[in-house]
């Protein structure tokens, strides 16, 4: 059996060693400000092949392509004027763009079609490390396929501890859910395919035209234009039910072999197999713990987790989504 990755501070050394990797081909898991990813020379057929591995991912599930500045969207993609509008209003930040590819990224990299998943980070390490190698990098979340998304090295370290070598520990995720992702491939006709920290009516906003949505697919055999886009995702191996109100009543008389998750802290609901995600029901906060809390449950023996929806739109909108994916069967 493989020895267990190392985890590596964000130390110069640390650094510049694990660019120098990344330019050889190899695969580092790094810390983004949405979750952890699995990252590797976007421009290498080879890498990007590793990362499937890895991961045990669909080749049909494109990667995200991460670059360190506006400057270096033109080498991945062939920008419209939506989107170095919404680059110039969000990046860095969590916002990924799908957009016509560069002869640069290998179809392994995006599910053999001609567009391109491609964002800019604002996490400070990974930017660094994206200058360092000199290559941008395809990082997908750093855990096996269809399993709740990391937010911290030792969730990669579970997850994938045996099958990469090297971890960059740059803290906990920030924002807790991966990125928002619009197709823009027709700028006139902009389409949400994933929610995220960003919303629907920022996007909106900023292009000057509304947004679509579009519908999750049930199949990962054909391919698809941008990650995310399974019915079921992001899925602890216990399963998830999910209701729009847990009440305090309800849980005081339900199986103790069920965990219970509220999105604010409910009131004299003391129990052992109550929980919550943030006591206020702050959003920010509630989408922080949301992922390391479905890990936790997952490991905690229960017959099922029920997890109550959140209220409202915006990051609302992003976390209903993950649980929605998280539940489905």
């Amino acid at each position: 059996m493989a020895s267990p990755a190392k985890i590596l501070r964000g130390t110069a050394a640390n650094l510049s060693r694990l660019a120098r990797l990344l330019r050889e081909g190899e695969i580092v898991a790094v810390p983004t400000e949405t979750v952890y990813g699995l990252a590797g020379d976007a421009t290498s057929a080879a890498a990007c092949r590793k990362i499937f591995a890895a991961k045990g991912r669909p080749s049909s599930d494109p990667l995200i392509v991460h670059i360190a500045s506006i400057r270096e969207l033109s080498r991945v993609a062939h920008p419209n004027a939506a989107a170095l509008r919404l680059a110039r209003a969000f990046w860095p930040g969590p916002l990924t763009m799908i957009l016509p590819k560069t002869e640069v990224i290998p179809g392994a990299a995006t599910a053999n079609l001609p567009s391109v998943a491609v964002r800019m980070p604002s996490h400070p390490l990974f930017r660094r490390l994206i200058r360092l190698s000199g290559v941008p990098l395809a990082a997908p979340s750093a855990n096996p396929f269809g399993y709740v998304s990391p937010t911290t090295a030792a969730h990669v370290l579970k997850s994938l501890g045996r099958k990469i070598r090297h971890i960059l520990d740059g803290g906990p995720s920030r924002i807790g859910v991966e990125s928002t992702i619009v197709d823009l491939r027709d700028p006139g006709h902009p389409v949400l395919l994933r929610p995220g920290a960003i919303t629907r009516s920022q996007l909106s906003r900023a292009l000057g035209t509304p947004v679509a949505a579009i519908r999750s697919r049930k199949s990962s055999r054909r391919a698809q234009v941008a990650p995310g886009q399974m019915a079921r995702h992001y899925s602890p191996r216990t399963p998830v039910m999910l209701h729009a109100r847990l009440s305090r009543s309800a849980v005081a008389g339900a199986d103790p072999r069920d965990a219970w998750l509220f999105v604010s802290r409910p009131k004299g609901a003391a129990l052992p197999n109550v929980f919550w995600l943030d006591a206020k029901g702050d959003l920010r906060r509630v989408s922080r713990r949301l992922f390391a809390a479905l890990r936790e449950l997952d490991e905690g023996g229960y017959r099922a987790i029920h997890v109550e929806r959140p209220k409202g739109a915006g990051l609302a909108e992003a976390i209903s989504d993950r649980l929605t994916r998280a539940a489905s069967r």
